[in-house]
């Protein structure tokens, strides 16, 4: 029996399924008995200098109840570096165009909940600003459509240093240093299916029988209340432009891509890993299947074992 970790931390990256992973978090906790610790901050992803020297967030953390489960929009925390236990973390990305589009058309003009969330998230915002075209916002170079605005997947694992919000080589190299050293799992929303099934695999005492709760008709319901609505594509040209911008975005989501489908085939996942294209395939979704297993003659127990004990 491997031993399981009893801290966890899911500082989910935003408009990446995290809403989706939240609501089946709490169909857990009460079906598994652990403590799932929420925060209600969503716009504050950073901590000043004299948050972090006071290591309040961190000591509210490290003092849950265990086993738990603590999850929100945060930029990585080095627990050990003041002191604490380091958790174990966990996040899911996507493709970050995708992701950018997603987020840009969900502060308009929210999702199928219809309860107004997107005036209240941002209620100052400008009709004009509302209904600004989102190629006239790429092309036109706003700040929402440039960097540093863009370069937003990357601090989530960087960290809370002020480089790593800094688009550049030095920041991409430090994320995929903790993805390696201080991420159990770091998945693919557009394989979150095999994210899930390998969650459930690493941390059964948080996510055994996540798939099956899933894919329950009543839970693809409540998911499907997230979807964001009044997404439009921009034009190819448009899409080139971000894919520019973003290509430090792109390097990271590909490193992490490739870990993961390492890691799939490690447990008996297949997987067709293709080379980068010019662009993104912005307008095919992925299919979220899983496919038969392979065999592997690996002894991932073993591995396993070695993660959880680092």
């Amino acid at each position: 029996v491997l031993p399981f970790p009893s801290q966890v931390v899911y500082n989910r990256v935003g408009k990446c399924g995290s809403r989706t992973v939240v609501l089946l978090l709490r169909i857990l906790s009460e079906k598994h008995g652990f403590n799932l610790v929420t925060s209600d901050i969503h716009n504050k992803t950073r901590l000043t200098k004299n948050e972090q020297a006071s290591m309040e967030l961190i000591k509210n953390i490290s003092t849950a109840e265990q086993p738990y489960l603590f999850t929100r929009h945060v930029h990585f925390l080095n627990f050990s570096r003041f002191g604490g236990d380091q958790p174990v973390y966990i996040n899911i990305i996507r493709d970050p165009v995708n992701r950018f589009l997603s987020n840009y058309f969900f502060r308009r003009f929210g999702d199928w909940r219809g309860e107004q969330n997107h005036m209240i998230r941002t209620p100052s915002m400008r009709q004009e600003e509302r209904y600004l075209d989102i190629n006239v916002c790429i092309l036109e170079n706003y700040p929402e459509c440039s960097n540093p605005r863009l370069f937003y997947i990357i601090p989530y694992f960087c960290g809370q240093h002020p480089r790593c919000r800094e688009p550049g080589e030095w920041a991409l190299e430090r994320a995929k240093l903790n993805v390696n050293e201080n991420f159990l799992l770091v998945g693919i929303l557009e394989e979150l299916e095999d994210v899930l099934l390998l969650l459930e695999r690493f941390l059964p005492h948080y996510f055994k029988d996540v798939l099956s709760i899933y894919k329950n008709p009543e839970h693809r319901k409540l998911g499907n209340l997230t979807v964001t609505v009044k997404k439009t594509v921009p034009s190819p040209e448009a899409i080139q432009i971000l894919y520019q911008r973003m290509r430090y975005e792109y390097e990271f989501y590909y490193y992490v891509k490739e870990q993961f489908h390492l890691l799939k085939r490690k447990f008996g996942l297949k997987s067709h890993i293709r080379k980068p294209r010019p662009r993104p395939e912005f307008f095919i979704p992925s299919p979220l299947e899983t496919e038969e297993p392979i065999d592997d003659e690996e002894d991932d127990e073993k591995w396993l074992e070695d993660i959880y004990k680092r």
